[in-house]
């Protein structure tokens, strides 16, 4: 059976999710983070040298990076679901594109904004380049979902589970949802999934600006 070292709050929200689409069974190991530092817990080191989450057991193997994992999950017992079509050239870039876009570009902007927020007046200086390439990523996606329900138009995908935290964390910022309809409106339906659901009642709570 997979296992999954979960740590609350976090991306391995997202491979709980994958699996209950792939329906999968699968255990979870739970780890608390830090409430002082947020930080994950040192038996985490044990799991996985750098002491993160997602982490994932299966039969001996052990992973890490929450896209990696989706990606395994997936060409591994996927069976055709939750991935375009393998002959289609066009859809699997864009697919690609997508499940790499979540944490090699949207991410950083927005945990730059997290962090440089706690610093008050220092991070000023900073404010208004982060805020332009944030408004920049947002806008980039919010026009991509205008022209579909899921990321590759109407076929929901694993792309949708792997932007799904960049957009969830985006939504704690003011008035996301107002400038950018087209991601709220994504994470309506995705929050509404059955899967997802069951995702979030094994996981535990979920806060999208602490992964």
């Amino acid at each position: 059976m997979i296992i999954v070292h979960h740590l609350n709050n976090s991306r391995s929200q997202r491979v709980l999710w994958a699996l209950e689409e792939l329906g999968l069974p699968y255990q979870v190991v739970r780890y608390e983070r830090d409430p002082a530092t947020q930080l994950a817990p040192p038996a985490l080191k044990t799991v996985h040298p750098l002491g993160k989450s997602p982490v994932i057991e299966d039969d001996g193997l052990v992973l890490a990076e929450s896209g990696a994992i989706i990606e395994y999950l997936v060409r591994t017992y996927g069976e055709g679901r939750l991935a375009p079509a393998p002959g289609d050239r066009a859809a699997q870039a864009r697919y690609l594109h997508w499940m790499h876009f979540a944490e090699g570009s949207a991410m950083l902007p927005l945990l730059l904004h997290l962090y440089t927020s706690r610093l008050g007046e220092a991070a000023a200086p900073l404010q208004p380049r982060i805020a332009s390439e944030t408004a920049n990523h947002l806008g980039y996606m919010n026009a991509e979902l205008a022209q579909g329900p899921w990321f590759m138009g109407d076929q929901f995908t694993a792309a949708d589970i792997q932007m799904s935290f960049p957009i969830e964390a985006a939504m704690m910022m003011p008035g996301t949802g107002q400038h950018f309809a087209h991601l709220a409106a994504f994470v309506t339906r995705i929050q509404t999934r059955p899967a997802y659901r069951a995702a979030v009642k094994k996981g535990g709570p979920y806060r999208y600006d602490r992964g």
